[in-house]
């Protein structure tokens, strides 16, 4: 059973970046009591993405995120660089840190990392996606190589086109411009034409500047035609 299952039906937890970084982390660097303990702690080094969604899950409720609290090591005894690697694959940073601040003072840093099956420098990038915070003061200053963070693993949500089994379905195109559903469709090219004109459509009550480029999107989702 959940450890986590006693909470209330209904509950749903969504913490802020500074809820996580300034009261959570801080107060499990402090080893003070955390007033719902429901942010378990996990060996990130142990654990696959995908294993994290029984592991670290919250109540009953469907969850699209899972927290927990990992220990940070250091990949070489006299390097500077972090282990990320699990069994399966590894985590890869990418892009800046963002730095979290609470009444203009800065109290944290976001990592933001991806989840690559296999071993570098040749692994496959999948869709897990690695929110790592942790405190600190100086946001030019070097990453710490070791002590405690949180963190927060997602899929990340990309826009998909599914042509259902029936031979009588719709495809269904949702993404944050364009959400209809074409009428029955003969091929996948009738399918990108029906998408363009829903977003040449809708760009006429939205001021949308690249009406062909989800066009070029979807293409790329759909079967190609002999």
């Amino acid at each position: 059973m959940n450890a986590f299952s006693h909470v209330p039906p209904g509950f749903r937890f969504h913490p802020t970046d500074e809820e996580l970084v300034d009261y959570y982390l801080r107060k499990k660097v402090q080893l003070k009591r955390i007033d719902l303990d429901i942010i378990k702690d996990v060996d990130l080094y142990k654990i696959e993405p995908w294993d994290l969604q029984e592991r670290c899950k919250i109540g009953t409720e469907d969850q699209n995120d899972w927290f927990f609290f990992s220990h940070k090591d250091k990949k070489y005894p006299t390097g500077t660089r972090t282990n990320r690697a699990t069994t399966a694959g590894f985590w890869k940073a990418t892009g800046r840190d963002k730095p979290i601040y609470v009444k203009h003072c800065l109290v944290g840093m976001r990592k933001t990392l991806v989840f690559y099956k296999g071993r570098a420098p040749n692994g496959q990038k999948l869709d897990w996606i690695m929110h790592e915070y942790r405190l600190e003061t100086n946001e030019n200053g070097a990453p710490h190589d070791e002590g405690w963070v949180v963190c927060k693993v997602f899929k990340k949500r990309v826009a998909t086109v599914q042509r259902m089994a029936a031979t009588d379905s719709a495809f269904w195109f949702n993404n944050d411009h364009v959400a209809f559903m074409a009428p029955r469709v003969d091929s996948p090219r009738q399918a990108v034409h029906h998408l363009q004109n829903a977003a040449y459509h809708h760009g006429h009550h939205q001021t949308y500047h690249h009406p062909c480029k989800v066009e070029l999107e979807y293409h790329q989702l759909l079967p190609q035609e002999p």
